[in-house]
């Protein structure tokens, strides 16, 4: 039987407006490090390299972004006690964001700043805008948000931020928009995107949804809410550190307020794990578990580079720290939570109307076995690809490339076999 506590999941959210985003992301993922292995070469370069850009945008656009647009308009119902404003303005949101995308990737891939990443750019900031309206009149419809909400409302207008900012800088490469380079702005452009989207999405969403498929009862929202501030004065304070061009010492206070946001994140979910009522944990909330935890991977990887590498390997400090973030805990987290949340919706798409005969859970709608292997894929390709990094051994990193690469094809087969999934009776 499906725990009471989880058909909250498919409580408004039509399965056609999100499923869409699931097989984009699993494509986009796979896509991502079939680029990684044919250019690992690019671990030596500077982290501008077209390339790299271009793995970069499909990690972090392709899959990450997309798969958590899918997650939240399936969420975000739940987190208002109503409804999704409107089907209509979710499948624009895809259909503008899935144009936009490989255009922007392989405008980077190819140096191509004129024609063919600008209108991938504009597409998917269009994409982006039907969401936060979508979004907007969703959360202000409804009378009842909760903290986790506004984590949500927040996480979008960042998001929108951010995508708006990276079109002004492909535009700037030809009309001098800003007083610098673009170069010089990918910082910004980056952690708009990597602490205010990504980091206040999946602390607002995972927050809700690991107690949730843990079967805790445990709730802080005065935490919640201190973790909240802390991130955006992060954010906020490296913003106003960087455009005011201050002293790059300041950074360390933005990285303290993180950090601090961070650990109590941490703190939150270990007290939910405590009080659990189900003991036994599956292999997909352990990686989840592992992604919470893998959040301070990018901290450990910044501070360790810069007390041990030398200053002229400045490239590839921000390329470790990039990838400990889109390789290591975006990309941890979404190989749990995929394997909580897609089955289920498939589950109701399939036998919730179904009164005759006993039907399957929702975990075996996907293989455990091709799971489990994808995550061994996993673990060994990240650690194997900062190793080689780290100590520029090139072989290691196309090995590294190559596991992950396994992943991404484990996941997407295990993705398709779940939304292809018949409807059997026992």
């Amino acid at each position: 039987m499906i725990a009471p506590s989880l058909m909250g999941l498919q409580k408004t959210t039509n399965y056609k407006v999100v499923l869409p985003f699931y097989i984009y992301a699993a494509l986009s993922f796979l896509v991502a490090t079939v680029l990684l292995l044919l250019n690992t070469d690019i671990t030596a370069a500077h982290y501008f390299h077209p390339k790299t850009l271009a793995i970069t945008h499909a990690m972090a656009l392709g899959w990450g972004t997309m798969i958590i647009l899918g997650a939240s308009h399936q969420l975000l119902p739940v987190l208002i006690e109503g409804e999704l404003n409107s089907d209509l303005l979710a499948y624009l949101t895809f259909g503008f964001t899935a144009i936009g995308i490989p255009l922007v990737v392989y405008g980077m891939y190819h140096l191509d700043w004129s024609h063919t990443v600008r209108i991938g750019a504009i597409l998917v900031n269009t994409g982006v805008l039907f969401y936060v309206i979508n979004v907007f009149l969703s959360a202000f419809k409804s009378k009842r948000r909760n903290v986790h909400a506004w984590y949500i409302i927040a996480a979008s207008l960042w998001l929108l931020s951010t995508t708006g900012f990276g079109l002004l800088l492909v535009y700037n490469f030809n009309i001098p928009i800003f007083n610098s380079n673009s170069v010089d702005y990918l910082s910004i452009h980056a952690h708009l995107g990597l602490v205010g989207w990504f980091l206040l999405l999946v602390i607002g969403v995972g927050s809700r949804l690991i107690p949730m498929f843990l079967i805790s009862k445990y709730t802080n929202n005065k935490l919640l809410w201190w973790i909240f501030f802390l991130i955006h004065a992060a954010l906020i304070s490296f913003l106003f550190f960087k455009i005011m061009d201050w002293s790059s010492s300041w950074f360390y206070v933005s990285i303290a307020l993180a950090l601090i946001g961070i650990l109590f994140f941490v703190g939150y979910i270990r007290q939910s794990y405590a009080v659990r009522i189900r003991k036994g944990v599956d292999e997909q909330m352990k990686a989840s578990l592992i992604a919470v935890l893998q959040l301070l991977l990018p901290f450990v990887a910044l501070i360790i580079s810069l007390l041990f590498l030398p200053s002229d390997n400045f490239p590839q400090i921000a390329l470790l720290y990039g990838f400990c973030i889109l390789f290591g805990w975006i990309t941890a987290i979404i190989l749990g939570m995929t394997f909580k949340t897609l089955p289920f919706i498939v589950w109701n798409r399939v036998y919730r109307k179904r009164a005759v005969g006993k039907t399957p859970v929702p975990k075996e709608l996907f293989s455990e076995g091709i799971y489990n292997a994808m995550l061994w894929f996993y673990l060994g390709g990240f650690i194997l690809f900062i190793f080689g990094v780290w100590m520029s051994y090139l072989l290691i990193t196309k090995i590294a490339a190559a596991a992950l690469l396994l992943t991404a094809v484990l996941y997407t087969i295990n993705v398709f076999k779940t939304l292809l999934h018949k409807p059997k009776t026992k």
